[in-house]
Formats: C-alpha cells, structure tokens, sequence
C-alpha cells in the first residue's frame, strides 16, 4: 500500500495555492493549532473530514509479556479521531 507523506501533502498544497515554504509553514501551523486546541481540552471539527478529540483511558493491569509479570498502566488521555460523512464518503 502507497503513502502520502507530509512532504507530499505539501507539494499538492504548494501546486495549488503558493510557494513551497508557504505551504510548509500553512500545514505546519494548521498541525500546531490542533495540537494545541486538542491539550487545551477541545475538539477540532474540520466539517465533511472529521473530529479530532481527546479520549481519556482508564487505569489498569497489564502483563509484561516476557515474564508475566503484572504491572499497572497508569491512566492517560490520547488523541482521536472520527471519520465524517464526507470522508467515509470519499472513500467508498
């Protein structure tokens, strides 16, 4: 399966739009700007793409697989993501 790297994504935008540097810059900042909104607690809706949210995981027990030894997995919030209609869409 083929990938779409960010260096990519900054050529398309670049071909579209502006210089190489301003697409980088663009796409930097639209990356920071999630990054941000998402550890400030909010959610980014980019409507007909998508929801990025924070999830929050609960404390647990684990096993260290080599040894079988529990351990416990501390809780933790992670980064999530929820497809919307136009991108399932699109990708049908």
């Amino acid at each position: 399966m083929a990938k779409v790297t960010k260096e990519d994504l900054i050529e398309s935008l670049a071909k579209v739009c502006c210089s190489k540097k301003e697409a980088s810059d663009c796409l930097n900042a639209l990356i920071e700007d999630i990054k941000k909104n998402l550890a400030d607690g909010k959610d980014v809706v980019l409507t007909g793409f998508g929801t990025f949210s924070v999830s929050h995981r609960k404390a647990r027990m684990g096993r260290n697989p080599q040894t079988g030894a529990t351990l416990k997995i501390a809780a933790k919030k992670v980064p999530k993501f929820k497809s919307g209609k136009g991108l399932k869409d699109a990708v049908k």
